[in-house]
């Protein structure tokens, strides 16, 4: 007999049959291959944005943006819908498992996150500032080790949430269709989602749509932080300091995880040629290169806890055969 948790105000992609399957699949081609080397998908998507965004951006209009997000984002998922629809029904499975292996970025995040943390071990500060550089948006080339830690660390944190836990929650709670239309959204954001002359009204939709679609998972990320970490710091960093950061969501993403690891994250920061005099995050003494490692062990840590508990949910919702 099958169990669906009478709570659940409709049936959540999890309680389907050979969801348990999908999920799975979708982890370990993640952890075995990472990204696709050749081709990623998300790159063939962020071309379509880009020829997209240069006819509809030439004057910023936030109805410009929606139109361009709707363009962007609708057609892919229109196309998978009916490409999943036209398969058979064994090999759903199979391919929504492949849809959230496209979706993962864990073993990504990790292999350009280690190597900051190596190179800071080896008091190689260059190579370090320069592999930072490729996973962080503001200006790397004058940091020292605690900032190119504190920037590394962050990344993590936030990136974790991102490119790991949200596609995670999706796909438990809409399947690979919910999946796939956050991963577009979070990677339009990415593109669109500044607040420059360029963007400020364009992508105004993009971060707008981001922020809604990631408002649970990371609250969920931020409370998996909290929970295996320094517990009680990372709750009181949470509260006190989330509400400052200028992000919804990623205030309390960080705020958590650095007061799960005990750490200092935020203050000032340059992005684009302009320093940035960013809210002080979490508890405790600067980043150093081991802290890096450290974030990297709370994310597998809370990848656990997640695979173990989306296991045994769609155990008990009968989500196998």
């Amino acid at each position: 007999m099958s169990f669906v948790p009478p709570s659940f105000p409709f049936d959540l992609a999890l309680t389907q049959p050979g969801w348990l399957w999908s999920l799975w699949l979708g982890v370990v081609l993640d952890a075995v291959l990472g990204e696709p080397r050749r081709w990623h998908p998300l790159v063939g998507f962020g071309r379509w944005a880009n020829v997209i965004e240069r006819r509809l951006n030439r004057s910023s209009s936030k109805l410009r943006g929606v139109l361009a997000w709707s363009l962007a984002v609708l057609p892919v998922l229109a196309a998978f819908m009916a490409l999943r629809a036209a398969m058979p029904d064994a090999g759903h499975w199979v391919l929504d498992g492949i849809v959230l292996y496209a979706a993962l970025g864990l073993r990504s995040l990790l292999e350009h996150v280690w190597p900051v943390g190596r190179a800071l071990q080896a008091n190689d500060l260059p190579t370090a500032r320069g592999s930072v550089q490729r996973i962080v948006t503001r200006d790397c080339s004058a940091l020292d080790e605690a900032g190119v830690a504190t920037a590394a660390v962050e990344s993590t944190l936030e990136n974790g949430s991102d490119a790991v836990f949200a596609s995670l929650f999706w796909f438990a709670v809409a399947g690979a269709p919910g999946v796939l239309l956050h991963r577009l959204a979070n990677t339009l954001d990415a593109m669109w989602g500044y607040r420059t002359p360029r963007f400020l009204h364009f992508g105004w939709a993009a971060a707008r749509i981001d922020d809604v679609l990631n408002w649970l998972p990371a609250r969920a990320t931020a409370f998996s932080y909290a929970l295996l970490g320094h517990t009680r710091r990372a709750w009181r960093c949470w509260r006190a300091q989330a509400p400052l950061w200028d992000s919804p969501n990623a205030g309390p993403v960080m705020a958590a995880g650095a007061g799960a690891l005990a750490l200092q994250l935020g203050g000032a920061a340059r992005y684009h040629g302009r320093v940035e005099d960013r809210p002080v995050l979490g508890e405790g003494a600067s980043p150093r290169a081991a802290d890096v490692h450290r974030a990297c062990v709370l994310l597998g840590r809370v990848l656990a806890l997640w695979m173990l508990g989306l296991t045994v949910l769609a155990l008990l919702a009968g989500a196998v055969a």
